[in-house]
């Protein structure tokens, strides 16, 4: 392992987090609380006990800490909450793992390589999320930058070509000025280190151990001359780069993963133009001559068929698209049967592959940005959260009633107005 200082003139974590003045985290915390307590069917005095008691907390220092339970409920609810998702009906069997004593950067890539084995276990994957400490005022914890937990290198050769995914030029470029050694034969599909930024500013490389991401080779069951491409893929998608925020609580490292829709990786991974971009040379392994109004669309669905194929060969879990749509139906059917409109942001949860035929394309969808929930960054999907609700919802209270005042009421309203949906040109990968 190296270690080199970081030397941005300003933190680029400070740069993603959403800032809330006092008046907006208590709010979003009393919202958050009175939440927690009415699905659980707790007592009122036990609510009314809580709320003094983070009132005290963030008046004295702007800071509360979640009880255990809290935690787990508010990270379950940021996954229902999120409007980019498609895999939400299991939202309550989402594994929480509660790590936010762990703060050393070594400890923090121990406890990944111990989500992604235990998320994977005999294949049936478990989606999960390891938390770790909260942002504290101007105090940032140690966080992850890599996009995911595994993730391929890309490598920008000397002619303008690139070898791997061209998503990750730039942390493949980081992790070797940091001293990762890249295989003495590249391929494309080379698993970088872990990089993690220290509270101080340091970043940090570690590599997994091995066997701790499982890779699984992508063969057609009837086309063999797929296999010439040495096309592999990872089992447990796990983003490591978002923030998770529940009642005006920011945490910045908390990895998670779902499991892989097919589409995501044949359509996507491997289709994109800015990814793999594989249309043209897996026409030409798959035995489909690239003529017609209709070739790429045969070559995407014999690639959806090669993944499907290959995961099931392995044991391990994956959706193909149509059987994550019909989830969704179900998902939204059960949501609004419990009285609550479900988020959902079109755009992200039609899959890519025969869009029309699954039934998300027909139904009207939108994303009210609801806290608690999960972002990249206050420059894109962070912008929004919480502003309709705060507009739409007014805290209660007595003396920590912030509806009665117009400046407090009038800050969702004008972050509001002053933002605007952006539209992510690539996949996530699914919660």
């Amino acid at each position: 392992m190296r270690t080199i200082p970081s030397t941005m003139p300003s933190n680029p974590l400070a740069q993603r987090l959403r800032v809330l003045g006092p008046a907006q985290k208590l709010a979003e915390a009393e919202r958050f609380i009175r939440q927690f307590h009415e699905e659980n069917a707790l007592p009122d005095g036990d609510c009314e006990r809580r709320l003094r008691e983070v009132r005290a907390c963030l008046a004295r220092t702007g800071h509360y800490d979640h009880t255990p339970d809290e935690l787990a409920f508010g990270a379950r609810i940021a996954w229902r909450n999120h409007g980019r998702c498609i895999g939400r009906l299991f939202w309550k069997s989402l594994v929480v793992v509660d790590r936010r004593n762990v703060t050393d950067p070594a400890e923090i890539a121990a406890c990944c390589a111990e989500h992604l084995v235990a998320a994977r276990g005999d294949g049936r994957i478990r989606s999960t999320i390891t938390v770790f400490a909260p942002a504290r005022g101007s105090e940032l914890p140690a966080h992850i930058e890599s996009r995911q937990l595994t993730q391929y290198a890309g490598y920008l050769e000397f002619d303008g070509s690139i070898l791997g995914d061209p998503a990750n030029i730039e942390a493949t470029r980081s992790a070797i000025a940091l001293g990762w050694r890249a295989p003495a034969e590249r391929s494309a599909f080379d698993l970088l280190p872990l990089q993690i930024c220290d509270a101080h500013g340091r970043r940090h490389l570690f590599e997994l151990p091995e066997g701790t991401a499982q890779e699984i080779p992508i063969v057609h069951p009837t086309l063999p001359g797929l296999a010439a491409l040495g096309l592999r893929w990872y089992a447990v998608p796990a983003v490591s780069s978002m923030t998770l925020t529940i009642g005006g609580i920011e945490y910045p490292c908390a990895p998670f993963n779902g499991f892989y829709m097919a589409s995501e990786i044949a359509s996507r991974n491997f289709i994109d133009a800015t990814r793999y971009d594989l249309l043209a040379p897996a026409a030409a392994a798959l035995g489909i001559a690239a003529r017609g109004p209709l070739w790429k669309d045969r070559v995407v669905t014999e690639l959806n068929e090669a993944v499907l194929h290959s995961f099931a060969r392995a044991g391990v879990m994956i959706l193909d698209h149509h059987a994550a749509s019909e989830q969704f139906m179900e998902f939204f059917a059960k949501e609004r049967s419990a009285g609550r409109e479900p988020n959902g942001d079109w755009s992200w949860i039609v899959p890519p592959q025969a869009s029309s035929a699954c039934p998300v394309y027909h139904l009207p969808m939108q994303d009210r940005h609801l806290v608690p929930n999960y972002y990249g960054s206050v420059a894109t999907d962070g912008a929004r959260l919480g502003a309709e609700q705060a507009a739409a919802e007014p805290a209660h209270g007595a003396s920590g009633d912030i509806s009665r005042c117009p400046f407090a009421r009038g800050l969702g309203l004008l972050a509001r107005s002053m933002s605007k949906s952006l539209r992510h040109p690539v996949s996530l990968n699914a919660l």
